[in-house]
């Protein structure tokens, strides 16, 4: 670990905190119906996408409603962007004359997009047309992240309004988020990321001849749109197979800062929007401040694995940082940093190959995953994500107390705490039990580049990358397979639906209910008490539920490769 390594992590975390109240601010007006900055040019778009929709701006939903509605769009364009790969070859803008997409193939991207996960068993500029590139996958970016949002928002007014039946309508949200958060966004990056040298062009592949005189083709495409809103929507599914360690998808070091911010930015403004709306600001620190503590921590065991280095290189007499997998224009603290932030959030997009990362560097994406991806988290998942440990956190404290427990004058009771868990509970389903299969199914296994613990670990990560919807591959697992593309879709759904469910279930119950007034035995809920309980309640549940899995893969070849073994 060097100073200018901290000093760079330290920047990235200054420039974030300094974002989450502007954008706090900002999104809590857009999703207040209150007037913006765009409004004069987006309130007659969007009125008129409303009178096409048969809705109004003042049409709200009981959240069964609400959720059938996300139930619905989501459903419809998952059919849409199946079809677009499946009739890829007949298609316009297909200037690589790329044929259809095999149906497991096309199956899974299909889940994968729609679900914010962006899983990839396929190289995109090998792959895909630029037609299902812009339409389908960049589509799917832009949606799948505002259904994120507006779930956490839903959830928020849950909290947030007292005696109501609806939590909002889920076609505003939806609509409001695309047009005045995420599309203006996307714009003014896509520009910067054309400047700073990421092309954007519909014009063929181009071929080159090398210094050596052999024949090369270099794919481009419309690659910085899809790049602003796969960073800002945490969606993470890269234009090249190779993601942000492309060099047309991530070109410099500022280009790497302005990528690492997108992924936060959204989710930590989120955490203002919550204080905002249920009045209190702190409240929305203190569950920032949690997300924060596991961050740095993460962080922290990281860059100390990798600036340590792998002790198997070392006995050769070989000294210096684990460099293996890791671009030289980002280095080892970039690379460290990019890995924590990237999973977790629910982004998915990797600078460097996490199968290169050392036992205990490659250990903390892993966990970042299992812990639901709460910290920061995915666009809107993140958030409702963490209130359903919010909800559990608060149950203890009241177990402790030996009274009701309630958050923000809400009686937490038994429907919330269920709820809660349900949505908890279903991500080491789909986790563990489809690795348990994987590793012994003989298809399965034959998909394995590695023995040993550390081909454990590469199946492990992919299901949970896919239950966690955050997309990023560990490597050296062969996932175009049947078995692979279906089971890894199964997960991705699971992982998404499961848990969006629960939470407007939640927040339809919390809607509903009185506030009570704080009284001298209510928990307090803004200040550091709550904090520690928060990050305990998030690490023991992670911990009893996936520790013995841990403990199968980086840790046991962590202290393999210490006694000098290799796998």
């Amino acid at each position: 670990m060097t100073l200018n390594g901290w000093i760079q992590i330290l920047v990235y975390c200054g420039i974030l905190l300094l974002l989450v109240k502007p954008l706090g601010g900002y999104m809590h007006r857009v999703f207040k119906g209150d007037r913006t900055l765009l409004s004069p040019v987006l309130v007659p778009i969007e009125r008129g996408l409303y009178r096409l929709a048969g809705t109004s701006e003042k049409e709200e939903q009981h959240w069964a409603a609400y959720a059938t509605g996300m139930l619905l769009f989501n459903l419809a364009g998952f059919l849409v962007l199946y079809a677009l790969q499946r009739l890829q070859g007949a298609l316009p803008y297909n200037p690589a004359g790329m044929a259809a997409v095999e149906p497991e193939l096309a199956f899974n991207t299909a889940a994968s997009f729609v679900t914010n996960t962006n899983w990839q068993n396929y190289g995109g500029e090998s792959t895909m047309s630029y037609l299902v590139q812009m339409a389908g996958l960049t589509v799917q970016n832009f949606v799948s992240a505002a259904t994120g949002i507006a779930i956490a928002i839903a959830l928020i007014r849950g909290f947030a309004r007292a005696s109501g039946k609806s939590i909002g309508s889920f076609w505003i949200d939806l609509t409001r988020c695309t047009l005045y958060v995420l599309l203006p966004a996307c714009v003014v990056l896509t520009l910067v990321y054309v400047w700073l040298g990421i092309p954007q062009t519909l014009g063929p592949y181009v071929d080159a001849t090398t210094l050596e005189g052999a024949k090369q083709t270099i794919a481009l495409g419309p690659v910085a749109t899809q790049v602003a809103i796969k960073m800002l929507g945490t969606n993470g599914g890269g234009f090249f197979n190779a993601n942000a360690a492309h060099p047309f998808e991530n070109p410099d070091a500022i280009s790497n800062l302005i990528q690492m911010l997108s992924i936060f930015a959204l989710g930590a403004g989120l955490t203002n929007v919550f204080g905002r709306m249920v009045g209190n600001e702190r409240q929305g620190w203190a569950i920032l401040a949690a997300m924060a503590v596991l961050f740095l921590v993460g962080v922290v065991i990281c860059y100390w694995a990798e600036a340590a280095g792998n002790p198997l290189v070392h006995a050769l007499g070989i000294d210096g940082g684990n460099m293996e997998g890791k671009e030289t224009r980002f280095g080892i603290a970039l690379s460290a940093l990019f890995a924590v932030i990237t999973t977790a959030a629910s982004c998915g997009a990797v600078n460097a190959m996490h199968d290169s990362f050392t036992a205990l560097g490659g250990m903390i994406p892993l966990i970042n995953m299992q812990l639901g991806e709460v910290i920061v988290g995915g666009v809107g998942a993140g958030f409702y994500g963490i209130l359903m440990f919010v909800v559990i956190a608060v149950f203890v404290a009241g177990l402790m107390v030996g009274r009701t427990p309630e958050y923000l004058g809400k009686k937490i009771e038994a429907k919330e705490v269920k709820m809660a868990m349900l949505a908890i509970l279903c991500l080491p389903l789909a986790m563990l039990i489809f690795t348990a299969l994987a590793v012994v199914l003989p298809s399965a296994v034959a998909s394995m580049a590695s023995g040993g613990p550390h081909g454990f670990t590469e199946v492990l990560y992919a299901y949970t990358s896919a239950a966690a919807n955050n997309g990023s591959a560990f490597g050296g697992l062969t996932g175009n397979t049947p078995w692979y593309n279906t089971t890894i879709a199964i997960g991705m759904l699971m992982g998404r639906f499961l848990v969006i469910i629960p939470a407007l279930a939640i927040a339809g119950s919390l809607a509903a209910k009185k506030t009570v007034p704080a009284s001298a035995g209510t928990f307090p809920t803004e200040g550091m008490l709550f904090v520690g309980l928060l990050v305990g309640v998030i690490v023991i549940v992670g911990g009893l539920t996936f520790f013995p899995s841990l403990a199968v893969g980086p840790i046991v070849e962590h202290l393999a490769m210490i006694r000098g073994q290799t796998f």
